[in-house]
């Protein structure tokens, strides 16, 4: 059977896909932050799953506002890089697990979670940014990928409660595929930042860092904060937690087993005005 060994969690901000994209790494802005991410890709190198179900929120690339789906799985076997308005980053396609989203589809659409199945879009930074963070500049992604979009972008938006009981729903889906494969769940998104209006440029290190607290010791608890707590305290673009949430909920010990190895946790600001968060959580056998 299908097993889920860890949860990966990271920004995804485009403008650290440009940093890599332009041989930036290494310059003084952006080199500690490409640091901290260091130890992951080492981590990475050793812990390679066979698939990622990768969590995140498209930019306009995929849906315009005149369809937004709360919730959409893509089932296709491969997926283009989008042009977000100066060009498709140059970053392999990513190629997908269709049996298996096919399968995670059918698993959760009959626990009662109704998902959008898409059988081709295009996926942009919120994907390939994480990707690049933890695999570099291969000439292919070494793993196959399922992409998971969320609309944190109109609302009205998913609650935290209902991504977390969503993850669980998709950690039941995974472990009764019925072929050995290892999978990684990632949360991807935020953390706090704001890109408009008075407040734009706010960053909340002390509300981020109790954000990733919770997350590892009390999920259940952080699942009940209120969308209002994320907009007046995270800015209105850290409403894109809500995704880790999805990640934390397909962990084991949310299902009675023990708590999860810490094996990194990262924080960084700023990075083109918003705050960075990275961790890692190991299920433990």
């Amino acid at each position: 059977m299908a097993r889920i060994t860890a949860s990966v969690y990271s920004s995804h901000v485009p403008a650290i896909g440009a940093a890599i994209d332009l041989g930036k790494t290494s310059e003084p802005y952006w080199q500690p932050l490409f640091a901290g991410y260091e130890k992951s890709r080492r981590w990475m190198e050793e812990n390679r799953p066979d698939v990622v179900f990768l969590i995140y929120n498209d930019h306009a690339s995929a849906f315009s506002l005149e369809i937004v789906p709360t919730f959409a799985i893509g089932t296709a076997e491969r997926f283009p890089i989008a042009d977000e308005g100066w060009g498709p980053r140059p970053v392999p396609e990513v190629i997908g697990h269709p049996e298996l989203a096919s399968h995670i589809a059918q698993s959760v659409i009959q626990q009662d979670f109704d998902l959008t199945v898409v059988n081709h879009m295009a996926v942009d930074h919120g994907l390939t940014v994480p990707l690049s963070l933890l695999f570099g500049q291969p000439p292919a992604w070494p793993v196959k990928v399922i992409p998971f979009a969320v609309n944190v972008v109109l609302y009205p938006v998913p609650s935290g409660r209902r991504c977390f009981a969503l993850g669980q729903a998709i950690r039941r889906a995974i472990e009764s595929f019925d072929e050995p494969l290892t999978v990684q769940i990632w949360g991807t998104g935020g953390m706090s930042h704001q890109l408009q209006g008075p407040r734009a440029g706010l960053i909340n290190r002390e509300w981020d860092m109790q954000f990733m607290d919770r997350l590892i010791a009390e999920p259940d608890k952080l699942a009940e904060v209120p969308h209002i707590e994320y907009v007046r305290e995270a800015g209105s673009e850290g409403i894109e937690l809500v995704m880790w949430l999805i990640a934390r909920g397909a962990m084991s010990d949310v299902a009675g087993g023990p708590p999860p190895r810490v094996v990194h946790r990262f924080y960084h600001v700023p990075a083109s005005n918003t705050a960075v968060g990275h961790l890692i959580l190991e299920n433990v056998q």
